[in-house]
């Protein structure tokens, strides 16, 4: 992993020193010379930058996230997570338009929340009071069933925290990455079971890179 590919990969919210807008011509330029690239950053955590290029024998810890772990391969892990993180909201959904929305929206994922072989979905009570909140504000939403957008910014968001919390502790180098690549937001309550993680986790390492 190089410092170049970091930078072009990282959102824009994390280079704090780019100009207003700089997602396009200027960054480029400003990531391929030295000077830019140490402008570009100061605006990353400097704890994340320790754990993406901790040194290893022969290489950075990080070396291999890219390759393994390319932007849309994380974005589709996040994606299930949160999926799987809302199993039991869509289980127990049987209003007739949020089921047929929910159908439409998610496909395949939709199998996925209702597989209690990947999670029985099995939670507490403070856990499933955060979900049953954010669920309702979500279907309470005007035009929700018209807008993914509005799902999948609630899924997603709930996916990183989910990634984060166990990459936190199993793989530093992945919850590093996987943090520069969206704009900082305050973590939600993460409660996932490893052993369903480790399940969609599998299943996105084993697909052919996009």
């Amino acid at each position: 992993m190089t410092l170049q590919a970091v930078l072009r990969e990282c959102d824009r919210h994390w280079r704090g020193d780019a100009p207003a807008g700089a997602d396009g011509q200027v960054t480029q330029q400003a990531i391929g010379s030295a000077l830019g690239r140490r402008l570009l950053l100061r605006g990353l955590p400097a704890e994340v930058m320790d754990g993406l290029f901790a040194p290893t024998p022969g290489t950075a810890a990080g070396a291999a996230i890219l390759t393994r772990w390319p932007r849309a391969r994380v974005q589709a892990l996040v994606r299930d997570l949160g999926i799987l993180a809302h199993a039991p909201m869509i289980r127990a959904e049987v209003r007739r338009e949020p089921v047929r929305w929910l159908r439409r929206v998610l496909g395949n994922g939709y199998l996925l929340a209702l597989d209690r072989t990947v999670w029985d979905g099995r939670i507490g009570r403070d856990v499933e009071a955060g979900l049953v909140a954010r669920w309702e504000t979500l279907l309470g939403a005007p035009g929700f069933l018209v807008d993914p957008a509005l799902l999948g910014d609630l899924l997603d968001r709930q996916g990183r925290a989910e990634l984060q919390a166990w990459a936190g502790r199993r793989n530093r180098a992945l919850a590093d990455w996987s943090r520069l690549l969206h704009a900082p937001e305050p973590a939600l309550p993460a409660h996932l079971p490893e052993k369903a993680l480790l399940v969609v986790m599998a299943h996105h390492e084993g697909r052919d890179s996009d």
